[in-house]
């Protein structure tokens, strides 16, 4: 049997770090975690072939050489989706789809051979038994969710570590938080579920034996949700990590709530953790509470955000606009709040109604349900009606993004944040690293890329006399800015706003759980 599994494309967004990575020579930031656990669970009398279409062009030889092609597919996704599925029908070769997209959907697609939804260590095997008797059904739906003692660890030959700036690895599911506008309840349960320590750090082994060195994101929906559970494994990551010489730093998902446990902080840096993606969504207090974001309420988000920079965890921010509750000038009262916070990486998007979730049932009661969502919380393509006046809405949020990532307010910014943090965690300076800074002299330097010339000059020179340790964070923060700075100017333009247009899925995040 010939196994072909395919990772559509994602378009161009905040999260791809598209500009990026040409600093460092890398093709894509993330490998498909998902389709990557669910080739280890194929038999190993299979041949196994893996295109991620962000890497490399699919091809009809690949399309040709395939009994099955297994696909896996966020919503962001489902354009790439939809012409793969076109040409696999064309080509005659059977389809397997599943992914979040599709589980948030519960039902059959046309053109899709079997619709696996859920997590693929229950329905999936249900399937591979199925198929191996000949009795494959068009769909499975998940009744149960899965231990994740039964994960397979995944298969890292089907990809070349060369073509990726960071690998991905998942301790728990789940998240005990149910904000209104989040599907991860709906989809990975509220119950959180999580490896054992020992589980995780056999994988974190798996991952150093193949060779990989560096970035690692732990994908978890919310990393700190089971506390107990999370300093088991920290502990014993941290001892792992000092008796290897420290290969990697991991980077991961949490609530705003860490703030307030100083010990899993320090668990968090001595185990090699750096940064963090935390929900902040807005400094509005009606805005929160409409949400369901109570966790949030409960706190000072400018002080916590201040206290987990301060123990050596850069704080990435994800913030929404359009909420019902929001004021005429959330615009201005989100961006002093990114100003002053220091939250270089701010994803900031609108509001977007997710199939199933309790926003999206409220709406559709009230009425004001226009369409499915797109995935894209930044392509300005709401699909309700929203309480503020929408051309008000959209410029405002515009707005927004062009303060927030124009040159001077970026490095101001930056130097915010390298003033608070508290490094633990110093990245080993390869050759790419050495590559990137290079490149960052000649193209942000010396030609000026983006207008970020002199600010570029100002951060490090400041850097260097200020805070030296932090050197190499000031010329990472500024190769970002250009990436961030590039998604803007190379999106459409906006009337009123010169080079500013939908900039991808700055929300969005990278990776779900299959």
């Amino acid at each position: 049997m010939n196994a072909l599994f395919i990772y559509p494309e994602i378009p161009e967004t905040f999260w791809s770090f598209k500009y990026a990575l040409e600093y460092v020579s890398k093709k894509s930031a993330f490998p498909p975690l998902g389709l990557l656990t669910i080739a280890a669970m194929v038999p190993d009398t299979w041949h196994k072939r893996l295109v991620d279409m962000n890497v490399r062009q699919l091809t009809d030889e690949d399309l040709l050489w395939a009994d099955y092609a297994f696909i896996s597919v966020m919503s962001v996704q489902k354009t790439s989706f939809a012409r793969v599925l076109l040409r696999c029908r064309d080509l005659g070769v059977k389809v397997v789809a599943g992914g979040p997209h599709f589980t948030a959907e519960e039902g059959t697609i046309a053109g899709v051979d079997h619709l696996v939804l859920g997590e693929a260590e229950e329905t999936f095997r249900h399937f591979l038994e199925d198929l191996l008797n000949g009795q494959a059904k068009e769909l499975y739906i998940p009744e149960t969710r899965p231990d994740l003692g039964l994960t397979c660890e995944p298969d890292w030959s089907l990809i070349d570590f060369r073509d990726y700036d960071s690998m991905l690895l998942q301790f728990s599911r789940g998240c005990p938080f149910d904000c209104e506008f989040c599907d991860i309840v709906r989809i990975n349960g509220r119950r959180q579920r999580t490896k054992s320590a020992y589980r995780f750090i056999a994988e974190v082994e798996g991952l150093f034996l193949k060779g990989w060195r560096g970035s690692v994101f732990i994908v978890d929906d919310n990393f700190i949700g089971v506390t107990s559970k999370v300093k088991e494994m920290l502990t014993a990551l941290a001892g792992w990590m000092e008796a290897h010489g420290r290969p990697f730093h991991f980077f991961t998902e949490a609530s705003v709530d860490l703030a307030e446990d100083a010990e899993l902080m320090n668990l968090m840096a001595e185990a090699g953790f750096n940064k963090v993606f935390i929900g902040i969504e807005s400094p509005n207090a009606e805005s929160l509470g409409e949400a369901g974001k109570l966790q949030n309420l409960r706190t000072d988000l400018l002080k916590s955000v201040r206290i987990i920079q301060n123990h050596g965890l850069e704080v990435m921010g994800g913030f929404i606009i359009g909420f019902d509750s929001d004021p005429e000038d959330i615009f201005e009262k989100q961006v002093e709040f990114i100003q002053r916070s220091g939250i270089i990486m701010a994803m900031v998007g609108l509001l977007e109604a997710l199939k199933g979730t309790k926003l999206w049932k409220r709406l559709k009661s009230e009425g004001r349900l226009l369409s499915e969502s797109s995935g894209d919380n930044t392509d300005c393509e709401l699909n309700f009606i929203p309480r503020m006046n929408r051309e008000t809405l959209i410029s405002g949020y515009r707005r927004v993004l062009e303060t927030i990532y124009a040159p001077d307010a970026y490095y101001r910014r930056c130097r915010e944040f390298l003033l608070v943090y508290r490094q633990h965690t110093v990245s080993t300076i390869d050759g790419s690293g050495i590559m990137a800074f290079l490149r960052s002299l000649w193209r942000i330097g010396i030609c000026n890329e983006e207008g970020f010339g002199r600010y570029y000059w100002r951060l490090l020179v400041w850097s260097l006399v200020t805070r030296p340790k932090t050197f190499g964070e000031a010329v990472r923060l500024m190769i970002v800015g250009i990436h961030f700075r590039k998604c803007l100017l190379q999106s459409r333009p906006v009337p009123g706003f010169p080079g500013l247009g939908p900039t991808g899925n700055a929300g969005m995040k990278p990776i779900r759980t299959i």
